[in-house]
């Protein structure tokens, strides 16, 4: 049996320590979970899409970690599709990749293909886009008879998959519509994602889309109107048995609940937000 534990939305920086304080608690769960690898969800820091020391910082912090880490960029890591002041291009994927590594990646367990998606850059119409979708492509064709589960930041959709754009919160309609046909073509077993902060864990079609909650804060219903799931600070342990998985969202207690809504102005100025 392999173990491998999700956290997300972690927003560390060496100058905006508003969640820095969460850090220890959450190696602190991680160190008694002892699994074989951790897989960050994205928005590792607080602004690295433009800051090389908040990538460095946070850079420190995961090689810390008595375990291998593989993330996928968020969009305070490399921008977002058409963004006005942090769109996802070259350069912030260049910045990524020097600190932090690949941004799409693949790892192999026995009998599971596990895939990391940028899911920043979809819609982005950048070439970096299409090459990953040839990546996928034959990432999957290449599986083996290995069955397969996604990582990736923002979710692929919020309450069903053929709902319309939901501007920030997911990955926009066109190639959500593409990455839907796959994961039904090839019986994608989860989709696992972070950004939304909130816990969540359902099944459509026979795959699972697990919400994975943020270690670093939590956002208020005046800015997450009606939206699903629970406000948990926490992480999400996989269990790998074979062809078979096991998937645990665990609210961490030690974790201090903090509000995204009480400093989002001084953290995420309204120019960057």
């Amino acid at each position: 049996m392999q173990r491998i534990v999700q956290i997300s939305d972690t927003h560390l920086s060496p100058t905006k320590r508003h969640f820095a304080d969460n850090w220890a608690p959450l190696t602190e769960w991680l160190a008694a979970q002892a699994p074989d690898l951790v897989i960050h969800t994205g928005d590792v820091t607080v602004d690295g899409a433009d800051i090389d020391e908040d990538m460095r910082h946070c850079r420190a912090l995961l090689d810390t970690l008595s375990v291998p880490v593989l993330s996928i960029p968020g969009n305070h890591d490399v921008g977002e599709a058409y963004h006005p002041h942090q769109p996802v291009n070259e350069a912030r994927l260049a910045r990524w990749r020097q600190h932090l590594g690949d941004d799409f990646w693949v790892h192999d367990l026995k009998n599971w293909r596990l895939i990391g998606l940028n899911s920043m850059l979809f819609g982005s119409d950048e070439a970096e886009e299409r090459r990953q979708l040839d990546w996928l492509d034959r990432q999957i064709a290449e599986a083996r008879g290995r069955r397969l589960g996604w990582f990736l930041h923002r979710p692929l959709f919020i309450e069903t998959p053929d709902e319309g754009d939901m501007g920030y919160w997911s990955v926009p309609p066109r190639p959500r519509a593409h990455l839907l046909n796959l994961i039904s073509r090839h019986e994608v077993a989860f989709v696992a994602s972070g950004h939304l902060h909130r816990a969540h864990d359902f099944t459509i079609a026979g795959t699972r889309y697990i919400w994975g909650p943020s270690s670093g804060f939590v956002v208020g219903p005046e800015l997450q109107p009606g939206m699903a799931g629970t406000t948990t600070l926490g992480a999400v342990s996989y269990a790998f048995d074979g062809r078979d998985f096991s998937a645990e969202i665990h609210e961490i207690s030690a974790l201090k609940t903090l509000w995204i809504d009480d400093v989002i102005h001084e953290v995420y100025p309204p120019h960057a937000a």
